[in-house]
This record gives C-alpha cells, sequence and structure tokens, in this order.
C-alpha cells in the first residue's frame, strides 16, 4: 500500500518511471539477499517486500538467516544483494535516519544509568524537544522508577525494556525488532503490543522477528516465512484463508529438513 497517493491522482502530469519511484520510496525492499559465513549460507537469494505503514511478522525455525536478514538490512554486515528503505540505499546516512533497530540481545553500556541511556540516544539523532517523549517511554515500560540505575544493574527483562525504548525514542518510519518480547513480563508484552499498534496508525513499518507466533497473531499484515536460509512465504493477511498463522506457518514448514 503507498501512501504517497498524489502521484496517481489525475491531474498528476508525470510518467510510468515517476509512479515506480513513489512506490519504492514507500516500502523496505530486500532484493536477492545472499549472506555466507565460511561455507554456510545464512541468506540465500533472499527477496521480499514490506509496504509503508504496515507490520511484518519474520518467521522461521533457529539457523533459519532471520537475525542475519535483520543485520543485513541494518547495514552491520557485508553481504549481495540489494535493500533499499523508502528508496534509499539501506547504507547511506539518509536511510539510516529513518531506520530503527532493537536487537535481540540488548547492547547497553554498563556504566551509563538508564536515563543516561536515553539522554545518549537523544544526542546522537540531534533530537529537539524529546524530554517529555523520554517520560512516557519509561513510564510505559515501566522503567521511570528505575531511571537511575546502571545497566549492568539491571535484569534481562529491564535490560529489554531499556533496548526498546532506546530504539523507539528517534521516532523512526521504519523499525526492526528482533525477538522483542523475550525477557518481557506480561504488562510490557500488551504494553508494546499496544505501541504497535499506534506506530502502524501513525505509518510506521515494522519487521518483526519473533518465536512466539500467537504473541503476534491479531497484529500482522504480512509475514515472511523462512528456512535454511530461504524466504518460503511472503503473503498478506487476507491470503491466508483459514486457519492461523501458527498453522499456515507449521503446514509449510513441517516435514523437510533442517
Amino acid at each position: 500500500m503507498c501512501r504517497t497517493a498524489h502521484p496517481f491522482s489525475a491531474n498528476y502530469k508525470g510518467g510510468c518511471a515517476d509512479i515506480t519511484n513513489a512506490v519504492r520510496k514507500n516500502m523496505l525492499k530486500v532484493d536477492n539477499l545472499t549472506k555466507k559465513y565460511g561455507k554456510t549460507l545464512a541468506n540465500d537469494h533472499v527477496s521480499f517486500e514490506i509496504p509503508s505503514g504496515s507490520i511484518a511478522v519474520l518467521l522461521g525455525p533457529n539457523g533459519a538467516g532471520k537475525s542475519t536478514a535483520m543485520k543485513a538490512i541494518m547495514g552491520f554486515l557485508k553481504y549481495e544483494g540489494l535493500i533499499t528503505v523508502d528508496g534509499l540505499d539501506n547504507k547511506s546516512v539518509a536511510a539510516k535516519r529513518i531506520l530503527g533497530y532493537v536487537p535481540e540481545i540488548p547492547a547497553l553500556y554498563p556504566n551509563l544509568t538508564v536515563i543516561e541511556h536515553m539522554e545518549f540516544i537523544a544526542r546522537a539523532y540531534k533530537l529537539k524537544n524529546y524530554k517529555d517523549n523520554i517520560i512516557s517511554l519509561l513510564t510505559r515500560m515501566e522503567l521511570l522508577d528505575k531511571k537511575d540505575k546502571f545497566g549492568d544493574e539491571l535484569s534481562k527483562g529491564m535490560q529489554q525494556k531499556l533496548s526498546i525504548c532506546c530504539g523507539l525514542l528517534p521516532r523512526p518510519r521504519y523499525i526492526l525488532f528482533d525477538e522483542p518480547m523475550i525477557g518481557l513480563d506480561p504488562h510490557a508484552i500488551k504494553e508494546l503490543k499496544t505501541i504497535f499498534r499506534e506506530l502502524r496508525d501513525d505509518g510506521c513499518t515494522m519487521l518483526v522477528s519473533t518465536h512466539m507466533i500467537d504473541s503476534m497473531e491479531m497484529l500482522w499484515d504480512r509475514t515472511i516465512i523462512m528456512k535454511d536460509g530461504k524466504a518460503l512465504a511472503n503473503i498478506g493477511r487476507d491470503e491466508i484463508s483459514s486457519g492461523s498463522l501458527e498453522d499456515y506457518f507449521f503446514a509449510l514448514t513441517e516435514g523437510t529438513n533442517e
């Protein structure tokens, strides 16, 4: 779904190239992503598109290549293929300004407090008028009373909450969540789901990698299912005629070699 509607209006004078560019600028696009670790093919010509303002769920068994794909999208790895974010090369400075990431394992600084982590992110992104947003995020993740605790003093669940807050503070237009619910308590999971809905309503595009399929059952718009480094499916919710996402996942992946 393209949210840039004006190129398709009756008064628009542009040609086919302009329409194509408009479509490309409103999605996360992965084209023939290939990544090898030695002789191991972690991503094997993976291709998919995620339209703007949608939630895509990245599913697959351990070793399917999900985290590798997400790190490639973020530009953390060398790879073959083409990845664009809103029509921009994913490794460009312009793309990094609109692309956010919450890693599976929180990467916190042991000598910074919770509030100092948030201040660090705000200054790194040169944010303005961010104080209220910090308070709001920490309150929603039940971290406000922990604001003066150091990173290495936090439990695993609290570290994950802080990592989520740091990822959301710059308000990226595209954001990747790698197993965001692992270690979270029920309240935090409920709050994160609410945040997902709010982000989507605001036009944010999300790619969520998770093993907790049922946790995303009522949220996802598209799903990309991976196994053995390949993308087996990239389908929309309306393309599954019956059953649950979990049913579809197991029907597609069971009975093949791990």
